[in-house]
């Protein structure tokens, strides 16, 4: 079994919460696993790979991971440092009720018909506000269980503008994009060089990078940066030099950059995690 550290968060009949943290240790897929819920997997820091069968999917803090009650799984750690995701586990009933139809299998039961679907920027924030907030205790029963209701209801609704398409071939190489983005999150990558680390062109790359994720590479890696910084933000940090520790030149600019995402500052955003 795979080692990490599982925080109970919230718990009731309907869903649970769960902050689950990862060494990492293990680069190459671990034995097989099966949850015995179905589950909702937010990542939020770090990058890991979810395997079911052979498909596999890169897992960061711009997707949502999908975990099947009694599918085996795997996950492996290409990337050395870790990960961290809050884990919300969601009974049949509310499963049902919550996820549109083309996203469950056509069997009726309470599963995903995939293991992954991109997420916006609200829901990236709306993901670390919750975390924080029941980290802390300020937010318990009722208003913990609703609140994770509507993160669900919003990320899974919104999840159809956000469907990637592709080939197995286009997303295999978005998928080591990914990886090598993850690896040093303060590099300032140039194309030729993301290029050269997988294998392909600098003018391909862009395109199918584009295509499938629906946003462009320095765009992508700029939201990588920021959802780091909302794991973060949580605790009393220099804002400054987390701004530098995360590749952005300034702490303008990762002000700038916070808010086009968020509708708010990265000090705003601190104050609003850290209310009881």
């Amino acid at each position: 079994m795979a080692e990490f550290d599982a925080r109970p968060l919230a718990a009731s009949d309907t869903v649970t919460v769960w902050d689950v943290a990862c060494p990492g240790e293990r680069k190459h897929a671990s034995d097989e696993e099966c949850a015995t819920a179905t589950h909702v997997v937010f990542p939020y820091r770090g990058v890991y790979v979810h395997h079911v069968g052979r498909a596999e999917s890169v897992a960061e803090a711009n997707q949502v991971v999908f975990i099947n009650e009694d599918e085996p799984y795997r996950v492996s750690h290409p990337v050395a440092g870790g990960d961290a995701a809050l884990s919300i586990g969601v009974s049949a009933a509310t499963l049902l009720e919550l996820a549109p139809k083309e996203y469950l299998v056509s069997n009726g039961r309470a599963a995903f018909n995939r293991s992954r679907m991109r997420i916006g920027a609200d829901t990236q924030a709306r993901t670390a506000l919750l975390r924080h907030r029941l980290d802390r205790g300020a937010v318990e029963g009722l208003e913990a269980e609703s609140l994770t209701l509507t993160l669900l209801r919003g990320a899974l609704n919104a999840g159809a503008s956000h469907a990637s398409a592709g080939g197995p071939g286009p997303r295999k190489l978005v998928d080591r994009v990914k990886l090598v983005l993850a690896e040093d999150l303060s590099r300032r990558w140039t194309l030729a060089d993301i290029a050269s680390a997988v294998g392909g062109s600098a003018v391909y790359l862009t395109q199918v990078f584009q295509q499938l994720e629906g946003m462009p590479l320095y765009r992508y890696q700029s939201r990588l940066r920021l959802g780091r910084a909302l794991a973060l933000l949580g605790d009393r940090v220099d804002l400054t030099s987390l701004a530098l520790e995360l590749g952005f030149s300034s702490h303008s600019h990762f002000s700038a950059a916070f808010r086009q995402a968020y509708g708010q500052t990265p000090s705003a955003f601190q104050r609003a995690a850290r209310v009881r």
